[in-house]
């Protein structure tokens, strides 16, 4: 079914599998333990890194920094460098990241629905 390269579906995999691709698409660029939640919090308000770090709680600073570099470079989030000593960065959603955000919803919704029931 699926042929997925080193740098994940190839083009024909793509065109004959384009439901697939959308999801796994999507499953890729959120994967990571704490992206749902980074980009819940910033859904509100741009954020500061020691916010997010703070809401987090028991993330490390590689761990954050390196979640938030791929958010970036998938263009989810962006990151404003603002030019004070010391210097202040601020992170917020772009339009991309703001279209994932009814996911993210329909997540916390379903998750308050069924988290503490067990079959």
């Amino acid at each position: 079914m699926s042929r997925i390269c080193k740098d994940g579906f190839d083009e024909e995999c793509i065109k004959e599998q384009r439901e697939v691709y959308g999801i796994a698409y999507t499953q890729n660029i959120l994967s990571g333990r704490w992206k749902y939640l980074i980009l819940w919090f910033l859904k509100f308000k741009e954020r500061r890194y020691n916010e997010i770090k703070t809401f987090l709680g028991g993330i490390s600073q590689g761990s954050l920094t390196k979640q938030l570099r791929e958010l970036e470079t998938d263009g989810l989030i962006n990151r404003k460098i603002y030019p004070e000593v010391p210097p202040r960065v601020e992170y917020s959603l772009t339009s991309k990241g703001e279209a994932l955000i009814p996911i993210i919803d329909l997540m916390e919704e379903f998750g308050k629905r069924f988290g503490d029931k067990v079959d």
